[in-house]
C-alpha cells in the first residue's frame, strides 16, 4: 500500500508522469516491429498455434476503442472532433486524470503534455495500426464510436460525458485500412436525431451500434426507445452494450443502468443485442425473483432463454482481468455448445495496461502452464493486442483442459459471420 500511494503521489506532482505511469501501463521493451526478432522460440510456437484451426479471414475482435483530445476551445455541444472531459486533463481531479494518463501511455503515447490534439490522436490511431499489422492478427478489428452523455430530455451533458468519438472520425478510420477495420456507431436513442442518425449509417451499411448505458445515461427499458428499436430492427442492426459494473470511464452514478435484464423489451422486439464482458463484474437487482445476484448470473439466465436465440450474444472482452476472472470463464469453457453465441473482443487498450491483466493469477489458477506465462509475457511487452488473442486461445479449463471453440474468434451468421 506504501508503494502505491508514493506512487499516486509521483503521478499528481510530477512534470512528466510517464515514467510513474509505466509502473500500471504500457512497460512495452519496443516497438511491434521489434517483437518478431526478439521472441523465443517458444513464444513463436504458440503464436503459430494460436492460429491453427482458425478461419482466419473470418477473424474478429468486436471491441477495439479510438481515443482522440480536442482542443480546449472546441464547443461541447456542437464540436464534432474527439472530445475529451477536461476534467480529465487536469490534476486537481486526481482519480480521473490518473486514468486518462494511464490510457494513453497503455496507447503508446508519451508526454502528452507537449503535443498537440492532431500529434495524439494521430499516434494512437497509428499505434493500433502497427499493433494488427506487425502482429499479423487475422480478421479484422471493429473500432468503436462513442456518443455523449444525454439527458433525459434529449440535450447533451458535458459534465457527465468522459469522452466523446464522433461517428464520422471512426468511419473514416476504418475507410484507410478497410481490410483491417470495420466502423461502429454510437447513437445515444435519446438524442433528438438518433432516428436520422441511425437511418444515415444503416444507408452506409454500418451493421453495428455501440452503447454504454452506465456512462451515456441510457435506460434500455424505456418504453420511449420503441422507435429507437423499431429502427434498427428494420436495418438489421446490432447493439454492443456494456453490461455489468463499470470502471473504465465515469459511470458510478448510473451503475444501475448496466442491468441485463434491462433489455427484455428490445430483445421482446427482436432486436440484436451483444452484451459486451458477459456482464462479468458487478452485483445486479434481480427484479424478476429479487434480491441482488452477480450480473454475470442475470446475463447467463437471459442467454439460456431458446427465445433469444439467434438476437442475444455475449462477448467476453475483459473477463481475463484479474477483478473478473472466475465464474464467467469457468461458465463459458464448461458450455462449449453455448460459445456459437459469444464474440471476441479485446476492450483495446485495456490489455496494454499491465497490472489489470496478470498471467501470474492465471498460471497460479490453472489456466496456462508456467511456460505459456513466459511466453505470453513476452508478446505483451511487444503487442499487447496479439496478447490479448493468443492468451485467449491459449488458456484451458484448470480441471477439464477445455478451449474456447475457434467460433468465438469469427461472428455468429446472424451477426454477417462466416458460415460454418
Amino acid at each position: 500500500m506504501k508503494s502505491m500511494l508514493s506512487l499516486f503521489t509521483a503521478v499528481l506532482f510530477c512534470t512528466s508522469c510517464d515514467l510513474a505511469i509505466s509502473k500500471l501501463a504500457g512497460n512495452f521493451s519496443g516497438p511491434p516491429e521489434q517483437m518478431q526478432n526478439a521472441l523465443s522460440p517458444e513464444a513463436q510456437d504458440l503464436i503459430r498455434k494460436a492460429t491453427t484451426g482458425l478461419r482466419l479471414d473470418c477473424v474478429r475482435d468486436m471491441h477495439v476503442h479510438v481515443a482522440g483530445v480536442g482542443h480546449e476551445h472546441d464547443a461541447f455541444e456542437t464540436t464534432q472532433e474527439p472530445w475529451v472531459n477536461p476534467k480529465a486533463q487536469s490534476r486537481m481531479n486526481f482519480s480521473t486524470f490518473l486514468k486518462f494518463k494511464i490510457y494513453l501511455n497503455a496507447a503508446g503515447i508519451q508526454k502528452s503534455e507537449l503535443q498537440s490534439p492532431e500529434k495524439i490522436n494521430q499516434d494512437y490511431f497509428s499505434r493500433i495500426v502497427d499493433l494488427w499489422k506487425y502482429g499479423k492478427l487475422p480478421g479484422k478489428a471493429h473500432l468503436l464510436a462513442f456518443d455523449r452523455h444525454y439527458n433525459e430530455d434529449g440535450t447533451p451533458n458535458s459534465e457527465n460525458t468522459s469522452f466523446y468519438m464522433p461517428n464520422h472520425t471512426i468511419w473514416d478510420l476504418a475507410q484507410k485500412y478497410p481490410t483491417m477495420f470495420t466502423p461502429v456507431i454510437s447513437v445515444h436513442p435519446y438524442r433528438k436525431d438518433a432516428i436520422q442518425e441511425l437511418e444515415k449509417w444503416g444507408k452506409m451499411g454500418v451493421k453495428f451500434i455501440k452503447w454504454l448505458p452506465n456512462s451515456m445515461h441510457i435506460d434500455p427499458s424505456r418504453s420511449q426507445l420503441e422507435a429507437y428499436y423499431d429502427k434498427v430492427k428494420e436495418l438489421d442492426m446490432a447493439i454492443l452494450t456494456h453490461v455489468g459494473e463499470e470502471r473504465a470511464v465515469d459511470g458510478d452514478q448510473f451503475q444501475k443502468l448496466g442491468n441485463p435484464l434491462l433489455y427484455r423489451k428490445a430483445l421482446d422486439k427482436g432486436v440484436k443485442i451483444i452484451m459486451a464482458h458477459v456482464a462479468s463484474l458487478g452485483n445486479c437487482e434481480d427484479f424478476e425473483q429479487g434480491g441482488e445476484k452477480s450480473c454475470f448470473q442475470l446475463f447467463w439466465r437471459l442467454f439460456n432463454e431458446d427465445k433469444y436465440k439467434g438476437i442475444l450474444f455475449g462477448e467476453i472482452s475483459a473477463v481475463t482481468l484479474h477483478t473478473r476472472i472466475g465464474e464467467p470463464l469457468l461458465k463459458i469453457l464448461e458450455n462449449p455448445e453455448l460459445q456459437v453465441r459469444l464474440v471476441n473482443g479485446s476492450d483495446y487498450p485495456l490489455p496494454a495496461i499491465n497490472w489489470i491483466y496478470r498471467t501470474s493469477q492465471w498460471k497460479d489458477l490453472g489456466y496456462i502452464t508456467d511456460s505459456e506465462r513466459e511466453s505470453l509475457n513476452q508478446i505483451y511487452h511487444y503487442n499487447p493486442l496479439l496478447f490479448d488473442f493468443v492468451s485467449k486461445r491459449t488458456l484451458h479449463h484448470p480441471k477439464t483442459g477445455m478451449q474456447l471453440r475457434p467460433e468465438i474468434f469469427y461472428l455468429p451468421k446472424e451477426l454477417g459471420g462466416c458460415v460454418y
